[in-house]
């Protein structure tokens, strides 16, 4: 089984459950519809890596996203992610009405940062994505369509949750292609507070 961090403890994750859809700005970039409810789909623990690479049998994007880590069906701590899409393959399958497994639950398709404890507030939470010291992505609590406790609650509607489950709550505009040789750099903010810090190296 493949693990994350928690306060340096190895946690394995049984699933991924990520949210779609859930920037305005990154809605309209990709041409979709505004979704009324929460759109919801799983990554299974072999989508976990501690590497990221270019999956060069596929163009893959990236989207960088705020991720929960649960406890007793509660947040319990906080990090931030990356969601490997395979963006051509989802145009295909979503032109089809067919599910989005094959470009979104492959294998290494899921990296994530050291989780921490939850600040005191989640409202004045913000992220960045740097590539080669370049601004590429920007989200917020704020820009969320769907607050985190709101998905919590609709993923707990008709989904049991384990202790070590990780929910991504979505990723705002900016999403592109990953190259190999590429500096990712990912920070979490809680106001002026830097809480993680973490880089990869794309292979």
């Amino acid at each position: 089984m493949n693990c994350v961090n928690f306060k340096n403890t190895a946690i394995q994750p049984s699933k991924v459950i990520c949210i779609g859809r859930n920037y305005a700005a990154h809605i309209a970039e990709l041409s979709n519809d505004v979704p009324s409810e929460p759109v919801i789909f799983i990554k299974p623990n072999s989508a976990i890596s501690a590497e990221l690479n270019t999956h060069a049998q596929d163009d893959i994007h990236f989207e960088t996203e705020l991720c929960f880590l649960i406890e007793n069906n509660q947040f319990a701590g906080i990090g931030l992610g990356l969601d490997l899409t395979k963006r051509a393959v989802q145009d295909k399958l979503k032109e089809k009405g067919l599910p989005w497994e094959r470009a979104k639950a492959f294998d290494h398709s899921a990296l994530f940062t050291d989780f921490v404890s939850l600040p005191d507030s989640l409202t004045n939470l913000h992220f960045t994505l740097h590539i080669n010291e370049q601004l590429t992505q920007q989200g917020s609590y704020e820009l969320m369509l769907h607050k985190p406790q709101n998905v919590l609650k609709e993923i707990h509607s008709f989904m049991s949750t384990e202790n070590g489950d990780i929910i991504m709550t979505g990723t705002p505009k900016g999403v592109g292609f990953v190259h190999s040789g590429d500096v990712f750099k990912v920070a979490l903010y809680g106001g002026r507070q830097l809480l993680i810090e973490h880089q990869w190296i794309v292979n």
